[in-house]
């Protein structure tokens, strides 16, 4: 199933996308939320975050080819990005004045669907609802820096998200590919991280309760690119869509 949350008459609405039409559901997909009858064409809906969080979790050095010299990790290194930096597609990612450095980071993102506490990885399979895209925007000479990531990570439209939230996928399976401007800058598959997504959640559990709606960023691999004033990032992820942001300067 393919999910996404749009504006219908300038309301907020979660959607079921369906060919060229996205269809209006009452309540949450989370919820099993039924087709109320109203529907939009898909070329002309304003697409949302798919999600509305209470958390956004992420990882670091996920993959090998991102650890650039550091140790491999024996555990998941988790980090907190702020529900409040999540932008839908087509809205800006700013750079902050005086950032320096700003990266995008390609990245899945799974998404939970119902209370997840101290659970097993099977147990926390089973409260994955789904995926979609992510770009972990980071300013790196923050994040250097810096005594933590707060600004780093979670600056203000640091978290793009979307298009589409997608039940029944593997990871394993998937390919996440980055782009600026057209020219493939990151290439991967999530088979290839340290710490497989079940895996991630139940970590996760063990020290913070997780509801429908919150957000795992699975980590990043290889060199990401840096973005300047009018670059366009995607993020692609076969069998979810392609996210895409333009960039702007903050002033």
């Amino acid at each position: 199933m393919v999910y996404t949350r749009f504006l219908l008459g300038g309301v907020p609405s979660w959607g079921q996308v369906e060919g060229d039409s996205v269809r209006e559901i009452a309540g949450t997909p989370f919820a099993g939320g039924r087709q109320t009858g109203r529907s939009l064409p898909l070329t002309g809906a304003r697409l949302l975050a798919p999600a509305v969080p209470s958390r956004v979790l992420a990882l670091a050095w996920n993959y090998a080819d991102h650890l650039k010299g550091r140790e491999e990790p024996k555990d998941p290194q988790v980090f907190l990005k702020l529900p409040s930096c999540l932008i839908a597609p087509g809205e800006p990612i700013v750079l902050p004045p005086g950032a320096g450095r700003v990266d995008e980071e390609a990245e899945l993102v799974a998404v939970i669907g119902r209370p997840c506490q101290n659970v097993s990885p099977r147990e926390a399979a089973e409260c994955i609802f789904g995926y979609t895209c992510g770009n972990d925007v980071s300013a790196r000479v923050w994040q250097k820096n810096d005594l933590t990531w707060w600004r780093a990570k979670a600056s203000d439209t640091f978290a793009p998200l979307g298009p589409f939230l997608v039940t029944g996928l593997a990871p394993a399976d998937l390919t996440v590919i980055g782009r600026v401007n057209g020219r493939e800058v990151q290439r991967c598959s999530p088979r290839d991280m340290f710490f497989d997504v079940p895996t991630l959640v139940s970590w996760i559990s063990r020290s913070i309760a997780l509801d429908a709606g919150d957000l795992v960023y699975t980590g990043t691999s290889g060199s990401p690119a840096e973005l300047a004033d009018g670059d366009v990032v995607e993020v692609e992820i076969g069998g979810i869509g392609v996210l895409r942001n333009p960039v702007r300067a903050g002033s």
